[in-house]
């Protein structure tokens, strides 16, 4: 982030860190490490980094994926247009347990797009200086292994990753991998990635959020939200021992200076952006009374703002909690995010890459989910019991309370606390660093 000097042990560490623009997962997976990204982020398809033909090639995939995106709510054209993409995304099931090391069609065509000069800017740029290369999408990592680089870490952003990730010959390739949970690395290794190239460290979460390595700020807002969302007391009898080993007894008096607080977030091509508006119209009763602030995450697209800027004047004008979370350049957004999402107890998004914020201890409302690739986000997140599938939007205001006065929400909250890997930033600049990373037996330190 802007101003942001990073660790301690992030001094003299410096990499060619690479992303895409195709929605914004892989630029927030990429944003912890701008303190240590040479010449900055390299984000391919952007004029900085393509020449007129390459940029034409990502604005036309760019295009088409945000379009599919948005496309399948459309009544009866919507569902096959969307298969194009979910096609695409493909990942087919993990059981049983068999070789899926062959290149598959997406491998093949993803190859030959880099062949026709895909991530070609990148290449050259990369060229100046022997560093290893971070990439946050399979395309620059690729590149860079084809082009005989010998460094090249990928970061998985989902739980479960399509063939397209992994070279055509996994075991001939340099890429190393950092993955953000146990099922992403049982599928490399199906893939045929070896062993000693998979790093289980965890999602890079944005380190302002986690304060320090002793996640000194983490602990402090997660103290204060277990309270926000435990009003009757259900969760405390029941855990406070078990809270107060982890979080320290410091942590756990309550300030009571702000409200209960819901987040709701699009995806980055815009999509869902309709539940948003049922949300704050079900809940403008509550708002009005102060019982909840809403804030609507329209990250960096001008006319999701508009959208929810209009809906907050229908419903709730000139209220102080309704927030819409804007900002026209992505760095600017993901730092206001940070912000946003340390007083957020309820995280309401479909499972994209938002699902590995459940490690900062924040219970996941589950959006429908779009592609192939959220439907394994999903099914992580019910498997550690951090996330909960959505109810119908326009009754939130009865539905999500009943969560709330049961204390489901602070279990839902502790469970991806506990569960969910936190490090991620931390162990990804240690792999770059020293080449490994320590095993962690600690449920914070993993």
């Amino acid at each position: 982030m802007a101003g942001y000097e990073g660790p301690e042990n992030s001094e003299s560490l410096n990499a060619w860190v690479v992303t895409v623009d195709m929605g914004l997962g892989h630029q927030r997976a990429a944003a912890p490490f701008a303190h240590i990204a040479e010449e900055g982020i390299i984000t391919v398809g952007s004029l900085s980094a393509t020449d007129q033909s390459e940029r034409a090639l990502w604005l036309r995939m760019q295009r088409t994926y945000e379009f599919l995106s948005r496309v399948r709510s459309v009544p009866v054209i919507g569902p096959p247009l969307f298969g194009i993409l979910d096609a695409l995304q493909n990942i087919p099931p993990l059981y049983p347990f068999r070789d899926m090391s062959a290149p598959s069609y997406q491998v093949k065509l993803l190859s030959s797009l880099i062949k026709k000069g895909l991530c070609k800017g990148m290449i050259e740029k990369v060229k100046e200086k022997p560093l290893p290369i971070l990439a946050t999408h399979p395309a620059p990592a690729l590149a860079a292994d084809m082009a005989g680089f010998p460094r090249v870490y990928c970061i998985v952003c989902d739980a479960e990753v399509s063939r397209a990730w992994v070279a055509e010959n996994p075991r001939e390739s340099s890429i190393h991998y950092m993955v953000p949970c146990g099922r992403a690395l049982r599928r490399l290794k199906l893939y045929g990635v070896p062993d000693e190239r998979i790093f289980l460290t965890g999602f890079p979460l944005p380190l302002e959020v986690l304060g320090d390595e002793n996640l000194s700020t983490l602990t402090q807002d997660m103290g204060q939200r277990l309270h926000y969302l435990d009003p009757n007391n259900r969760f405390w009898p029941l855990h406070e021992m078990n809270v107060r080993h982890f979080l320290g007894r410091s942590n756990l008096k309550w300030r009571k200076d702000r409200i209960f607080t819901v987040t709701f977030a699009v995806g980055g091509a815009g999509a869902q952006v309709e539940i948003g508006c049922t949300i704050l119209k079900s809940l403008r009763k509550r708002i009005a009374a102060g019982e909840v602030m809403l804030n609507l995450v329209a990250g960096v697209r001008e006319e999701v703002r508009r959208i929810f800027e209009e809906e907050k004047a229908r419903w709730v004008p000139d209220s102080p909690f309704v927030q819409v979370v804007y900002a026209p350049t992505k760095e600017a957004y993901f730092a206001r995010f940070a912000q946003v999402i340390r007083h957020t107890d309820v995280l309401w998004t479909k499972p994209s890459e938002l699902s590995f914020y459940a490690g900062l201890g924040i219970p996941i409302i589950m959006a429908p989910e779009i592609g192939a690739q959220e439907r394994y986000n999903k099914a992580w997140l019910m498997e550690i019991l951090a996330g909960i599938p959505q109810e119908d939007p326009a009754y939130t205001d009865q539905w999500l309370w009943i969560l709330l006065e049961e204390g489901r929400l602070a279990e839902s909250a502790w469970n991806g606390f506990l569960k969910a890997r936190k490090y991620g930033t931390y162990k990804i600049m240690e792999v770059l660093k020293t080449g490994t990373m320590e095993r962690e037996t600690s449920p914070l330190k993993r």
